[in-house]
Order: C-alpha cells, then sequence, then structure tokens
C-alpha cells in the first residue's frame, strides 16, 4: 500500500510541476519570450551601411528599369535590410513618403570606432536609447585600414594592440547603448585581408604577408570586441560576419559565388555612383563577393541583413 501511495504522490508532484511549467511559458502554444517589436532603428557604422541623402549607396546601386536612375530599394544595404524587416525605412530612402520614417542614419563614409563614441554623444546630447530601440552597429573595417597603413613605421605588435583597443572601444560604446536601455544588434567586422585591397597589397609589397597582417589586425580587434561586451545574453545580439565572410571565401561555390578576390566595380567610378551599368565587363552582380576593394556585393549585403534581421529576432531583448 505504502508503494501504491509513493507512487501516487510522484505521479502528482510530476503533474504539478508540468503544470507550473505550462503555465510560466503561457500554455496554449504561446512563446516563453514575446517576440521583440521596435519602433525605431537607429544604425551606426561605415560605408557599408550607408544610405546618403541622394538615395545613393558605396557598392552596386540599383536601377530602375523605366528610367535607369538609381532606385535605393534595389540592391539593399544591410541596414536596409534589417529596418525592412521591421517594415521600418530610413529617411534616406522613403520611397513611398512615410509619414514618419522610423529609421536614423548614423552611418557614414570613412566612419571609425572614435566616430561612433561621438555620434552616441551626439545623440544622447537630444535624444535617448530606450527598450523599444533596435539600435544596429557594423564598424571597424576604416581603424584596421588606418593602423595598417602605419606600418612598418610603427611595429607589428603596437599596430594589433592598438586594433584590440579600438575593438574593446567598440564594445565599450555597445555595452554603453545597452545601459542605457537600448536594444543592440553588433556585428565583427570580415577579415581585411580577404577584401580586394588587401589581396592587392599582398601582390604588391614583399616584405611581409601584407593580407595576412591585415587579418591579424581584423582578428584583434573582434576578438576584444567580443570579449568585452555585456555577456547577459539579453541586452546585446551579436552578429559573426567574420566567420561568414571567411566561409564564403574559402568554399565559394558552396554560396553561390564565381570570385572572391576581386572588386566588381570600374576603378574609375566613384563608389557611391557604381551601378550595374558601370561594372567589370566580366563582373557578376549577384556572383562576385566584393563590390569595391573594401565593399561588399549585393549578395553579400543581402546576407549580412538577413543575419542581423534574425539575431535583431531571436535575441531574448
Amino acid at each position: 500500500m505504502q508503494r501504491v501511495v509513493s507512487k501516487n504522490l510522484k505521479r502528482g508532484l510530476a503533474a504539478l510541476a508540468a503544470a507550473a511549467l505550462m503555465a510560466g511559458c503561457g500554455g496554449g502554444g504561446t512563446s516563453q519570450i514575446e517576440p521583440f517589436s521596435p519602433n525605431r532603428i537607429i544604425a551606426f557604422g561605415d560605408e557599408s551601411g550607408v544610405i546618403l541623402q541622394s538615395g545613393k549607396r558605396y557598392g552596386i546601386n540599383g536601377l530602375d528599369s523605366s528610367t535607369l536612375q538609381i532606385d535605393c530599394r534595389i540592391n539593399p544595404v544591410w541596414t536596409q535590410l534589417l529596418a525592412s524587416g521591421f517594415g521600418f525605412v530610413f529617411p534616406q530612402c522613403n520611397s513611398d513618403f512615410v509619414a514618419l520614417p522610423q529609421g536614423i542614419m548614423y552611418a557614414a563614409a570613412g566612419i571609425k570606432v572614435a566616430d561612433v563614441r561621438n555620434q552616441i554623444d551626439q545623440h544622447l546630447s537630444n535624444n535617448r536609447f530606450g527598450p523599444k530601440d533596435i539600435v544596429a552597429i557594423m564598424v571597424g573595417v576604416n581603424d584596421i585600414v588606418e593602423l595598417y597603413r602605419q606600418f612598418p613605421a610603427i611595429s607589428r605588435d603596437s599596430l594589433i594592440n592598438e586594433a584590440r583597443a579600438r575593438g574593446k572601444l567598440l564594445a565599450e560604446q555597445a555595452n554603453r547603448i545597452a545601459n542605457a536601455n537600448g536594444r543592440v544588434v553588433i556585428s565583427t567586422i570580415f577579415d581585411v585581408g580577404l577584401t580586394p585591397f588587401g589581396q592587392k597589397e599582398r601582390e604588391q609589397q614583399t616584405d611581409i604577408d601584407r593580407a595576412a597582417f591585415l587579418d591579424e589586425l581584423s582578428n584583434a580587434f573582434n576578438i576584444s570586441m567580443r570579449l568585452n561586451l555585456l555577456n547577459d545574453g539579453r541586452l546585446i545580439g551579436l552578429v559573426l560576419v567574420d566567420e561568414t565572410v571567411q566561409q564564403i571565401a574559402r568554399f565559394p561555390g558552396a554560396f553561390g559565388f564565381s570570385d572572391v578576390t576581386q572588386a566588381a566595380c570600374r576603378t574609375e567610378i566613384a563608389a557611391q555612383d557604381c551601378t550595374t551599368n558601370t561594372l567589370r565587363a566580366d563582373a557578376s552582380v549577384s556572383q562576385w563577393l566584393w563590390a569595391g576593394d573594401l565593399l561588399l556585393g549585393p549578395t553579400a549585403q543581402q546576407r549580412i541583413g538577413a543575419m542581423f534581421l534574425s539575431r535583431a529576432q531571436n535575441n531574448p531583448f
């Protein structure tokens, strides 16, 4: 009899535990975590995410088939793709004339980490970050190029240490936004040694493997940034752009790419003026990884934009 009571007690406790678990999860098939639904997007970064007031982007701009004028909706950059995933637009590409565009664009050409810090200062001087803000950040490539150009006048080890310092500074800016109650999605940068710029430096400079050095600088930056980010799993989501581009460069065919070393845009065309009509004769809009020496092509932009959106939607903000 005692054994039967014991078994019934265990079953009862198990049932209570299951009921409590269902209550904690919301029951009825609902999710434990409410999907993140931001009210606006704020973008910080460099050329890769810029939309100019003219609607032009740095990369391969798409053309309207009727007018052959640049259409900012064609070949969107990662910031646009993230915004559109939440139904948002930036004022710089508001083709549907949304009365109150929900995007704020701080990204600009030539931006480095210190510039992002200053932009955050500017934002906080007359605005704020809130729990319904998705703040997207991808910056650091210009820092790596700036440091690289100081070699060999400054030693390799000193420059790698400075790359680490800048990665830490970027993490501090993301943490700062999170501590101000914003919700951050931030990415690593691609290895600059894999770019057409890095490949040219390898060919033209024979003192050391310049592409490998650029990789070292990029890696030092990325590791330091990751190590110094707030790691509570709630306020900051991380996008691994470096790993994605490395995989594409290593196995291009598996990702639908036919060229991962050359720039598709013609060199005599300004980066913001490059369009589908100003490419090298052998270039492919969709199958070349790079648009410019340091600029991603449309397919890579789409992949990275999708990664940002997935992280924003799935991180427990």
